[in-house]
């Protein structure tokens, strides 16, 4: 292991210090002016990282739309990573995770027609498109464009999972930083998510201390609060297994095609169930021979109390596709997440946010 550990120093971390000098000179560029920003009308809010991974954007996405969608049209803009489609693609009752994207087509799923979802590589292409085609639009959210810098933001809101933080992490490829750490300086809200449960005040502040933010950015602390199971084939279910009240020992198969499924799999096992982790690479499109496999794992379970638990990403993919075995059908079943802020009162994030968007426009002005 320590061998492993210093051929990986020796080997990934010149070139993650060559990484990071391209990146900073990129970012002087724009702060010089070198690189242009376009400036919308509109109030653009962004939701990023600047860690490789799941810390969690798409919930936190929902979270500001669900609670803002009643006051403003908004649009919610996303590149689509791993669709099969190119350019500008608008969001329709006819559209599939593959036209664009899992997470657009799960927001969409979640909030459409009472909001706008597209996807687009270019996001000032993919802005000025969206208000051609809904000038009623009002506030536009990129989802994961924190280093899409060519769109200048109302509010940059940067996530960082509690667990993986950006301090005690390094630049890619050593790594999993995608800027360096001093890029959090660009942030108006930094958000720790995937919280543990019950924290301690002094956490809050050897947390904060660590990050050393300026004295104008918010520092919030979330966690994922689970649902009910909720089945993927609804017309195929027959018992909806009940997490609070799940007999001990109940085997329970994860199928898992996100960056980091710990926390759910610690959720799972919090209540005695029997987890058995199948994991796939983020934003997996699963083959048919992934569903035989899937398939196979499951028939060598024991009988008695077991079924196939997913997260509500995966859902979406394995819904739409085709080789899914009918006779697994009946026992797969997603738990939705909702975000929920843990330090503060709930309401205080989407105040702080709607404050920094109003603040934006006076200094605009």
């Amino acid at each position: 292991m320590a061998r492993n550990r210093l051929l990986s120093m020796l080997l990934l971390y010149p070139i993650s210090k060559l990484y990071g000098l391209g990146v900073s000179l990129r970012n002087r560029m724009f702060e010089h002016g070198m690189l242009k920003q376009t400036e919308f009308n509109v109030p653009v809010v962004v939701v990023g990282n600047i860690a490789m991974g799941g810390t969690g954007k798409t919930p936190h996405v929902e979270y500001i739309v669900e609670s803002l969608m009643g006051r403003y049209n908004i649009g919610v803009l996303s590149r689509g990573y791993k669709r099969s489609t190119r350019g500008f693609v608008l969001a329709t009752p006819q559209s599939r995770p593959e036209d664009i994207g899992d997470e657009p087509y799960q927001i969409y799923r979640k909030f459409g027609p009472e909001i706008t979802v597209a996807v687009c590589e270019k996001r000032t292409e993919g802005i000025n498109r969206m208000l051609e085609i809904n000038p009623k639009i009002n506030m536009v959210i990129l989802d994961d464009a924190f280093q899409h810098r060519y769109v200048k933001p109302s509010v940059s809101v940067v996530l960082t999972e509690y667990g993986r933080p950006v301090f005690a992490d390094s630049l890619l490829p050593y790594g999993r930083l995608r800027e360096p750490r001093g890029a959090l300086n660009r942030a108006d809200i930094v958000v720790a998510t995937k919280c543990p449960p019950g924290m301690e005040p002094l956490e809050y502040r050897i947390f904060g201390e660590k990050l050393n933010l300026f004295p104008f950015q918010k520092l919030y602390f979330s966690r994922f609060v689970y649902g009910h199971f909720v089945p993927v084939f609804p017309e195929e279910a027959t018992a909806i297994p009940a997490i609070d009240s799940m007999t001990p020992g109940t085997n329970i198969l994860v199928v898992s095609g996100v960056a980091n499924p710990k926390p759910f799999v610690r959720y799972l096992r919090r209540h005695k169930a029997k987890v058995k982790l199948k994991r796939f690479g983020d934003h997996h499109n699963f083959s048919a021979s992934d569903l035989e496999e899937i398939a196979r794992i499951f028939e060598q379970i024991p009988e008695g109390e077991k079924f196939i638990a997913t997260t509500e990403k995966d859902a979406v993919r394995l819904f739409n596709n085709p080789y899914f075995p009918h006779s697994l059908k009946p026992y797969i079943f997603y738990v939705p997440i909702k975000v929920g802020f843990i330090d503060r009162g709930e309401n205080e994030f989407i105040l702080t946010l709607e404050k920094t968007i109003r603040d934006s426009r006076l200094f605009k002005s």
